[in-house]
């Protein structure tokens, strides 16, 4: 007899487990659900915010074999004064351009010969966006992605063309 109860307790607490079990299942994965479609969610934003560029254009994606480079020659610029700093405060900066050489306007603006004449406006829209800028405020990451956004916006306007498709720093110093 004493063996019966003990498997009747037994059971017992078995169906005991598995109604606990079932309850506890069907309560994570209705917030297994909604948690895996907040992370949907986020990713899809993530993805449209790495997918936009400053102006709300898409963000290409070049190989590197249909990629050329161009040396911006280096930049002494003056930065915006700050409050309470005496003096002009200058960034010394190396830039390079991703030229996309299928794209549009690449027959037209993108060959060595062709940048290199038009250097001295580059460094003119270059000197107007890092100019606007203090060396405090350029010495942030944000605010050197900001920069070189603004730069390449404003050469695809120049150039009426989206042939470039990225700015480097490839050495930034303030002084």
């Amino acid at each position: 007899m004493k063996k019966n109860l003990l498997s009747i307790i037994i059971l017992a607490l078995l169906i005991v487990n598995i109604v606990l079990t079932a309850i506890m299942m069907f309560s994570v994965v209705g917030a297994s659900k909604k948690t895996s479609q907040l992370v949907t969610d986020i990713a899809s934003v993530l993805k449209l915010e790495l997918e936009g560029g400053p102006d709300g254009s898409a963000v290409r994606d070049v190989p590197l074999s249909q990629t050329e480079v161009y040396n911006v020659p280096e930049l002494t610029v003056a930065m915006r004064a700050e409050e309470g700093v005496e003096g002009t405060q200058y960034c010394l900066v190396s830039i390079v351009l991703s030229i996309d050489t299928k794209a549009k306007g690449y027959k037209d603006y993108g060959s060595a010969e062709t940048m290199e004449s038009y250097s001295p406006l580059i460094s003119s829209e270059i000197n107007t966006v890092l100019g606007s800028y203090t060396v405090n405020e350029l010495k942030s990451p944000a605010a050197q992605d900001e920069a070189k956004a603004r730069i390449l916006a404003s050469l695809q306007k120049m150039f009426d063309s989206d042939f470039i498709y990225n700015v480097s720093f490839s050495d930034i110093k303030f002084s």
